[in-house]
């Protein structure tokens, strides 16, 4: 008897497939450091820069494409958005002066990656997975995973064998030809434009959660008076400081200041993306069936001792070994993270708050790209960057350890509405 393969499951495939080149083609900007120092005579405060921006940029788009994907639906943001990354990242080929990277990388293509991003995808998932919710947003963190594994290393070695333009010329092609058009033509924002049920069914209290994380009225200071929402704001944006920003833009630049060869930095983001998927598809499962909070705590620790390695790290072989470390709980934040604001905040609507969620990690990612950049121009090394990274990472452990658990708010609130009720 063949069993029919639910559609949801299409559907996260093509958003995985959405993120992982989108976001790819955003975590390759380290291979990108040293060629455009060179060819246009910057400093890596300057290069930097252009990170920083581009994070500025990315973030202060998450809370309005958190609008727009509930005004518009989550298909027609994602694949205009991966449309704009693509001609954007195509026409840095053709740039001569700084200020046009600066507009091209720093704006545009940082539009279109914070329309392909977590916002999108975890309004989508919500929609289509009333079971497995976890391990699916899991898997669609894991096209960042992927696209760090396939496409960091891949961009480094081309622009070793070629030049960067020509890799930018290929990666914009990838996502115009390939990318978009299967994500303009598969995607489907709700299960009812397939005259179908999520996965999971309609029950009661999915549907009344359905309707109130669609819910734009509301106050924006009532979720700001919240405890909740500062202790996930906070460690999310430390988050950002540490991954996308710290080691996504100088772990590259960081191994060639070793001396590492490049064949061996490339396997070790290799090996970083590959335990990275690992993780998030751990926490993934695990955050459906383990406290999300005391996940989050484990996972902040870890981050924070892996970065040790880096102080005494001047060797490939130390190299690896951080790579795995590092991997392992590198984006599994995302899922526990993204998790409990959909638990703390069903009221709410959704894509507005997974919207300033990401806000705080992208400014958390502007700083981590340009403070160590700017350190690095006048001290000569990444020392200072790598000590402050463990000391805020103990922090954001210590803000998810003092988070409630859901179900306690949930049975707190049953028992004021009998109360209310009885009285």
């Amino acid at each position: 008897m063949k069993v029919k393969l639910h559609y949801a499951w299409v559907i996260l495939f093509i958003t995985f497939l959405s993120l992982l080149a989108v976001q790819g083609v955003r975590l390759s900007f380290g291979a990108f450091v040293e060629p455009w120092e060179k060819d246009f005579s910057m400093d890596r405060g300057t290069v930097s820069l252009i990170s920083t921006l581009s994070f500025i940029v990315y973030g202060l788009s998450q809370p309005i494409i958190g609008k727009l994907v509930d005004k518009f639906g989550a298909r027609l943001i994602l694949s205009a958005s991966t449309f704009l990354v693509a001609i954007s990242i195509l026409l840095t080929a053709f740039v001569h002066h700084p200020w046009q990277l600066f507009i091209l990388y720093g704006i545009f293509v940082s539009i279109g990656v914070g329309g392909a991003s977590n916002v999108a995808a975890t309004v989508v998932v919500t929609n289509w997975f009333n079971e497995k919710r976890g391990l699916a947003l899991g898997i669609v963190e894991a096209g960042f995973g992927a696209g760090q594994m396939l496409l960091v290393p891949g961009s480094l070695l081309l622009i070793q064998w070629i030049d960067w333009k020509w890799t930018v010329v290929i990666l914009g092609s990838f996502l115009m030809i390939i990318v978009f058009p299967i994500v303009l033509l598969f995607l489907r924002n709700h299960p009812n434009e397939k005259g179908m049920l999520p996965i999971g069914g309609n029950n009661k209290e999915e549907s009344t959660i359905e309707q109130q994380g669609t819910n734009t009225n509301f106050s924006i200071w009532e979720v700001f008076r919240k405890r909740q929402f500062w202790f996930l704001i906070l460690p999310f944006g430390i988050c950002g400081f540490t991954t996308t920003g710290l080691m996504d833009t100088h772990l590259i630049p960081f191994a060639q200041l070793c001396g590492v060869p490049t064949s061996v930095t490339s396997a070790a983001v290799s090996i970083l993306a590959g335990f990275n998927i690992v993780g998030i598809l751990i926490s993934g499962v695990l955050a459906d069936r383990w406290s999300s909070r005391k996940m989050l705590f484990f996972l902040y620790i870890t981050r924070a001792l892996s970065l040790i390695i880096l102080l005494y790290n001047y060797n490939p072989t130390l190299l690896i070994i951080f790579a795995i470390l590092f991997g392992l709980v590198d984006f599994a934040t995302v899922a526990p993270t993204q998790l409990l604001a959909t638990q703390y905040f069903k009221q709410y609507s959704v894509g507005f708050i997974i919207g300033w969620l990401f806000l705080s990690h992208q400014i958390g990612s502007a700083l981590g790209a340009y403070v160590p950049g700017l350190l690095y121009s006048n001290i000569g090394n990444y020392n200072l960057s790598f000590y402050f990274s463990i000391i805020i990472l103990v922090g954001a452990a210590i803000f998810n350890l003092l988070l409630p658990e859901p179900n306690k708010i949930k049975k707190d609130l049953e028992a004021e509405s009998q109360s209310i009720s009885y009285n």
